[in-house]
């Protein structure tokens, strides 16, 4: 449903009040069936119906009153950015699944197709020379690949990710936790243009101008986790805002990786023990790539990470290729092979039987993977 241009000023200008919860909004314009008609009422009256207290209402309108709604628009423009409302053309479908999904979307940058292969890499500020050759050497590789890797341009672990990107021309997606007319930490300002120049974007649900502050991050991590079909976890202390979003993926239905690492490293704790709570464990890229949604995976250049696992492969016929390819370094069951190839069951057989016979694959519990040569 497109909204009017009033609608749009009136969701900035409510959106700016950063404790806003979802169920409020929802109460309000279930009553007051506009956002123009909530900005219009009295603070009393919104605690009443909306059954909020009173110094929220007041607060709420306040902060509402106070933002000039026009600017955002103007200054966002300025810098070749967009600002997506929830249910319009161009907001992000993701978004619309996870717990509170922003009201508006501030966007510098180009946002990716639907049903991209996007993967969020998240890690603690205070990096170790482990984390970073780890962090940097998976990214590059999933980069290459294709993935679209998805993090929050801090320090540390997030720099490193959206820097090997960057570094091989690759988009990455970088949600802050400011306003997209800052940035923060301002030593990274070279590689945020480098993200744009990369054809990636920076998002925020923030108000144009909004600071870096402490309550702004965890609600970020809720929209990193959104974007992504999976969060790995490359470094992490016990209590860090990586697992905060490794939770907030967890309770959305979204797979968690750990890189593991040594043992009597603080920075390794949160991995390890993600690790030992279930959480799949990353030795490679090609364990990312793997944990992917099949239909995602084939569209991907995989095959160098794959080359140390493979035998030759040029006297494959064409269906034979596309299977082998479509299982990875994974293992497939018969049906999700039929269905990610688009191809029928009884041709399909025929293909499997074929490459088991020659030992490019083998089958175990009914899912087949690729034979270890």
């Amino acid at each position: 449903m497109a909204l009017s241009y009033e609608e749009k000023l009136a969701l900035i200008r409510i959106n700016s009040f950063s404790f806003l919860r979802a169920d409020w909004l929802g109460r309000l314009l279930e009553i007051f069936s506009s956002p123009c008609e909530i900005l219009k009422q009295k603070p009393e009256r919104l605690s009443e119906e909306g059954k909020i207290s009173l110094e929220t209402a007041s607060k709420f309108l306040e902060t509402a009153s106070r933002l000039d709604a026009e600017a955002e628009l103007e200054k966002t423009d300025k810098v070749n950015g967009k600002i997506y409302f929830k249910g319009e053309e161009g907001y992000p479908e993701e978004l619309l699944s996870i717990k509170e999904p922003p009201l508006v979307l501030y966007v510098r940058g180009v946002l990716p197709a639907e049903n991209s292969a996007n993967a969020a890499m998240v890690g603690t500020r205070k990096i170790t020379p482990y984390g970073r050759r780890t962090a940097s050497k998976l990214a590059e590789d999933l980069a290459l690949a294709g993935v679209i890797l998805v993090s929050g341009l801090a320090r540390g672990v997030d720099t490193a990710v959206h820097s090997a990107a960057v570094r091989n021309g690759k988009p990455t997606l970088a949600l802050i936790g400011t306003g997209i007319g800052r940035c923060y930490p301002a030593e990274n300002r070279e590689l945020a243009r480098g993200i744009l120049d990369a054809g990636g974007a920076i998002i925020s649900e923030l108000p144009f101008d909004a600071p870096p502050l402490a309550q702004h991050f965890p609600r970020r991590n809720r929209l990193i986790a959104g974007l992504s079909k999976l969060v790995v976890v490359v470094e992490g202390e016990v209590k860090s805002g990586a697992l905060i979003t490794a939770k907030m993926a967890l309770e959305q239905g979204i797979d968690v990786l750990a890189v593991p690492g040594p043992i009597d490293s603080p920075q390794s704790a949160g991995t390890n023990k993600l690790i030992k709570e279930g959480a799949g464990m990353v030795l490679s890229a090609a364990d990312i790539i793997d944990c992917l949604p099949l239909n995602l995976k084939l569209g991907l250049n995989t095959k160098k990470l794959y080359n140390e696992e493979k035998p030759p492969l040029e006297e494959l016929s064409g269906p034979e290729l596309s299977v082998v390819e479509a299982i990875g370094s994974g293992s497939v069951s018969t049906d999700d092979l039929a269905l990610a190839l688009n191809m029928p069951i009884s041709e399909l057989s025929g293909v499997l039987f074929s490459l088991e016979v020659s030992g490019v694959i083998s089958c175990a519990d009914g899912k087949y993977s690729r034979r270890k040569f």
